[in-house]
Order: structure tokens, then sequence, then C-alpha cells
């Protein structure tokens, strides 16, 4: 049995990364991960601020709750039970970090289908992702 890895956010392309993972892996163990990124949260806003930085983090880790219930929503229609892992860190590194650390097999994952000089100026946690890992990396579009 494969551990199987899927990064999510409120993103459409998450989801349809959990609906593919669902259907082609429905007998291995499914993990949905979400990352907190502290740079989200702003430098100057936790420089200033008084206690904004741990109100943020509440905040983040309540959103990461709604996010692991909304996806046991869509494994319940699967018969499938997820674990679940909230990590904080850059989201990439943090990604396959957590594949490494805890004998994953394979990450599935949805791409933000951003092309040209928007992929270059953003980047993609995707793209970052598939250069980083040293399991496979499947990309649901």
């Amino acid at each position: 049995m494969t551990r199987i890895l899927i990064p999510i956010d409120d993103s459409e392309q998450a989801t349809d990364a959990l609906e593919y993972a669902l259907e082609e892996f429905q007998s291995d163990d499914i993990t949905v991960i979400h990352v907190i990124d502290p740079i989200e949260a702003g430098y100057t806003a936790q420089a200033t601020v008084p206690g904004y930085s741990e109100e943020w983090y509440e905040q983040a880790e309540e959103e990461a709750q709604s996010l692991f219930e909304d996806a046991q929503d869509v494994a319940d229609e699967y018969g499938v039970t997820l674990d679940t892992a909230t990590e904080v860190g850059r989201p990439s590194r943090t990604i396959v970090n957590y594949a490494e650390e805890n004998d994953v097999g394979h990450i599935v994952m949805g791409s933000h289908g951003r092309s040209g000089v928007t992929r270059i100026l953003l980047g993609s946690v995707a793209e970052s992702v598939v250069r980083r890992s040293p399991i496979p990396v499947t990309i649901v579009r």
C-alpha cells in the first residue's frame, strides 16, 4: 500500500487533484496536507502589531481545518477516510520535506495553470515540487 500526499488549498485545482487521487488510489492511504505560509502574514504587520502573528496563525489553522472538512466531504463520496496534516513553511519545500519524512510514495497535486510571464513572476509550487521531489509527482490540471 502506497501513501499518497495531496497538498490542498481553497482552489478548484486542489479539489480536482483530490478527486483524481480518490478515483485512482482508493485502496491506498491518502493524506491531505495544508501548508501555512508565514510569508502571507506580512513581515511589517508582524513587527508592528503585538499579537498579530498569533492571531493570524490561529486564523490560518481554522482555515486549514475547514479545508480538511471540505476534503473529507469529497472523500466520503468514495468511502475513503483521509489523514490530515498542517505544516508551516514555504509550500514547495514543506511538501517535499513532509513526503520524505513520512514515507510518502506519491504526491498528487493541482496545477494552477499559470503560463508565460505570470508563471515566471509568481513561480509555481507544483513546478518546484516536481523539481525537488525524489518521489513521483502527478500534476492534475
